[in-house]
């Protein structure tokens, strides 16, 4: 229907150039005279070049998008170039070209200019999308439109050229210092790198990405035709899992940058992370290491989204299976609530450790409930940390303290 009022459209305005043709030559021959055969002159140019362009391929013109690269962090700068190229010389008063792409958090950014070709039969613009918001962007449509001056005839062509970028959440550097996990109840810190304890093999499992060439054993591995690694026994761990609240606040972003900062900071350090979160669906990574965790996890931080389905409370209470007792279990927030400080209790009491971090705006602090449950939360051996948005180095600080 739409394509159809399209067509309309141009007919209409096709027919309206000849009626005003013969309008202004019927006022001619009628009226005679110097000024209205000058006005019919004067109108003539306009006239025939309108129908020049209304028969005009503009299929003649062709158009390429150029994108430096293809992968950002949030707050960049892009710099898009458009390319439009043709094979004749014909003359063309304007060419309006319209660049636009579709992120995954609903935001659209258009990139529009208007070029005056002549007979230029190559032409490029460039223009730049200052503070990419994090997501993944499509750009997938370019559109071309062609006219005459007075406006009466107007030839659109839409181009299909399909281009993906990837923008990560922002980070701040910081140095992580683990939290050492007993079996027993407390925590204490380490500063020193992460080294896993691998003096006794209680047994063997397949070979996981992450895991070390030196663990491999090669005779299990001969046995089972299948790469089999040692299985040591921990008194205590390093890992880390993250779970993350994705439950919609307007500090949302702040929580995802945070989680991508602290990602960095623990597989830098040399240990392990898991990550979990809920949000139009469900998203869990097995603890790891390495490069390609932290580019997994990365990748996911910069498509995830908000929920209003479910919250974090809720999320432990559905998830609790997957958390494991050896692990840290590092959650992160923009809201304290009494239910996530019972669910987070209940989940110390069986052996869990458990630390909290409520991340706030820039120079923004706990809110006076909030340091209620906090102050409720220690005496139930749950560590609540305080998190502000642009001093996230200060926050593993604050767990030593």
């Amino acid at each position: 229907m739409k394509r159809f009022l399209q067509k309309l459209n141009r007919i209409w305005k096709l027919i309206l150039l000849f009626l005003l043709l013969a309008m202004v030559f019927s006022y001619a021959m009628f009226q005679g005279g110097f000024v209205s055969w000058f006005l019919f002159y004067s109108f003539l140019p306009f006239a025939i070049y309108g129908l020049l362009i209304a028969g005009y391929p503009i299929r003649d013109w062709r158009v390429k998008r150029k994108i430096q690269k293809y992968e950002y962090s949030a707050k960049e700068e892009m710099h898009v170039e458009i390319e439009l190229t043709r094979n004749t010389f014909f003359p063309i008063f304007y060419v309006m070209v319209e660049d636009s792409f579709s992120s995954t958090i609903g935001e659209k950014i258009m990139g529009k200019k208007l070029l005056m070709p002549g007979f230029r039969r190559t032409l490029t613009y460039k223009y730049t999308v200052k503070e990419l918001p994090r997501g993944e962007h499509v750009f997938d449509q370019l559109f071309l439109q062609i006219g005459d001056p007075l406006g009466l005839v107007e030839k659109k062509k839409v181009y299909i050229q399909v281009d993906r970028i990837l923008v990560y959440p922002p980070f701040e550097e910081m140095v992580y210092k683990p939290l050492e996990n007993h079996y027993e109840q407390g925590m204490t810190s380490s500063k020193e790198r992460v080294q896993r304890d691998t003096t006794m093999a209680v047994g063997i499992r397949e070979y996981q990405p992450g895991d070390r060439f030196s663990w491999i054993n090669w005779k299990a591995s001969a046995r089972r035709n299948n790469m089999m690694t040692k299985e040591f026994e921990q008194k205590q761990t390093h890992d880390i899992m993250i779970v993350m609240d994705c439950e919609e606040h307007k500090r949302f972003e702040a929580v995802v940058s945070f989680a991508a900062s602290t990602i960095r900071a623990i597989l830098k350090k040399g240990a392990q992370v898991g990550f979990l979160s809920v949000d139009t669906g469900r998203t869990f990574f097995p603890i790891r290491g390495g490069e390609s965790q932290q580019q997994l996890l990365l990748y996911h931080l910069a498509k995830i989204r908000t929920t209003k389905d479910i919250t974090l409370a809720e999320v432990l209470d559905n998830e609790s299976s997957r958390l494991q007792q050896q692990a840290t279990v590092m959650l992160i927030t923009s809201t304290l609530t009494k239910e996530l400080v019972d669910k987070a209790g209940w989940l110390s009491s069986k052996r869990y450790n458990m630390a909290v971090f409520v991340v706030t705006g820039k120079n923004e602090g706990l809110s006076s409930g909030e340091k209620t449950l906090s102050a409720f939360a220690a005496k139930r051996g749950i560590r609540i940390i305080h998190v502000s948005e642009g001093r996230f180095k200060e926050a593993f600080g604050e767990v030593m303290a």
